[in-house]
């Protein structure tokens, strides 16, 4: 199966890559709360918690204007961007990782802001969920179908 990837998409699965050689698991396009969609959200051994938007270019960049509000989701925050992404336009108190669709690179880690417990306790709650229900759902397409 192949699959028809966009460059941001391409970019997430190389930093879901990534994430996995280093002990997170992730979920790609993940709600953290309402009107906010991250691209990557990775959870690590330890219960860390990573938000990764993946930019495919300078207008993809500047056309964002909800980055700061993923700030309060996550313990570090990330761009991935690809080679070519001029980083210079990126906020340099903010993490650093370089993609392609196969792989990544941490070239600057994010700097740590440690999320509440109460908060922790309810973001790994919902990744669980999600990530729970999307499975479900590539097992047995029909169960979208049906009301909780």
């Amino acid at each position: 199966m192949t699959l028809d990837l966009q460059p941001g998409q391409k970019l997430a699965r190389g930093v879901s890559r990534h994430l996995w050689a280093h002990g997170f698991v992730s979920v790609e396009e993940f709600v953290p709360a309402r009107g906010l969609r991250v691209d990557v959200m990775g959870l690590g051994p330890n219960g860390e918690l990573w938000v990764i938007e993946c930019k495919s270019g300078r207008a993809d960049y500047q056309s964002d204007s909800k980055w700061q509000g993923y700030l309060e989701w996550c313990d570090r925050f990330f761009w991935a961007v690809d080679t070519d992404f001029p980083t210079d336009l990126l906020p340099e108190e903010t993490g650093l990782i370089i993609a392609d669709a196969y792989d990544a690179e941490i070239v600057r880690m994010a700097p740590e802001d440690k999320l509440a417990p109460a908060r922790r306790k309810k973001m790994i709650q919902k990744f669980a969920t999600d990530a729970a229900r999307r499975l479900q759902a590539l097992r047995d397409p029909r169960i979208c179908t049906l009301s909780p």
